[in-house]
């Protein structure tokens, strides 16, 4: 019988927003293992800790693994960035291979907590996939979970969409290069760059925005690009001056797209 390893979406952090399958999940593992990616993420692990803490029924192990750094590369979606995002892959694929091989017994359940849904926006399913294709069998089964966006148009209390519109997800490193043009739009992995590219071109429709979602940090604002922008980026910086991390995610909405 071989190794089965969860991985479990377990939303924006807050224990009261997982699902009764994350929970059901978590019950079935003999081993969690957390990436640490550092002393400024720390809070990130005790998060995790605060949710088997709040879930889990039986006592539980936890495995740290120190998380391998990912170089610094350029804006561009080509050449650098995506050889150093192969490269930081192969590297936690190495790891995640070689603690699974250690930590889960043959026949035995490992589990993995990922923020948000594990298919949006997240390196684990692909890095799982390298660890596997390295010679060490073991199954994958992944247990879907709240993402960043369907908490931050709860937190505003507004649709995603307006009728019949398009909506594109898309990331901060792109917005940086080129506009999107569907009449929406929401952005992930914006380290502000895409919303400081938005300002410089004059883009000036509705924006909704949310960071720490469902947490007790939550920030929320919302208006006209023009009028928010940069009262966007000054609690971004702050917060992350303060707290070491940030997640944040936002919506556009296209000044000549109809209200939701």
């Amino acid at each position: 019988m071989s190794r089965r390893v969860l991985v479990i979406g377990i939303g924006m952090g807050d224990p009261a927003a997982l699902t009764l399958r994350a929970v059901a999940a978590i019950n079935r593992a003999d081993v969690f293992l957390l990436l640490d990616k550092g002393e400024a993420a720390a809070e990130l692990i005790a998060m995790r800790e605060a949710i088997l803490a709040a879930h889990r029924r039986a006592p539980w192990r936890t495995v740290t693994l120190a998380s391998p750094a990912r170089e610094p590369q350029g804006r561009d979606s080509t050449g650098g960035y995506r050889a150093g995002v192969e490269a930081w892959h192969a590297a936690r694929a190495a790891l995640l291979a070689r603690a699974i091989a250690q930590e889960v017994p043959e026949g035995g359940t490992g589990a993995l907590l990922v923020w948000g849904d594990p298919m949006l926006y997240d390196s684990t399913l692909r890095v799982l996939e390298r660890a596997a294709g390295a010679g060490l069998a073991f199954a994958v089964e992944v247990v879907p979970g709240i993402t960043a966006v369907q908490a931050l148009c709860a937190a505003h209390r507004i649709p995603l969409n307006g009728i019949g519109e398009a909506v594109e997800v898309t990331t901060g490193r792109r917005v940086a290069e080129a506009t999107p043009q569907a009449p929406a739009f929401v952005v992930l992995l914006d380290d502000g760059a895409g919303l400081r590219a938005l300002m410089e071109r004059g883009w000036d429709g509705q924006l909704w925005w949310g960071a720490y979602l469902g947490t007790k940090d939550e920030v929320l604002l919302a208006g006209r690009l023009s009028e928010v922008g940069e009262e966007i980026l000054r609690l971004r910086a702050e917060a992350r001056a303060r707290k070491g991390w940030v997640m944040d995610v936002w919506l556009g909405r296209s000044p000549a797209g109809a209200p939701a």
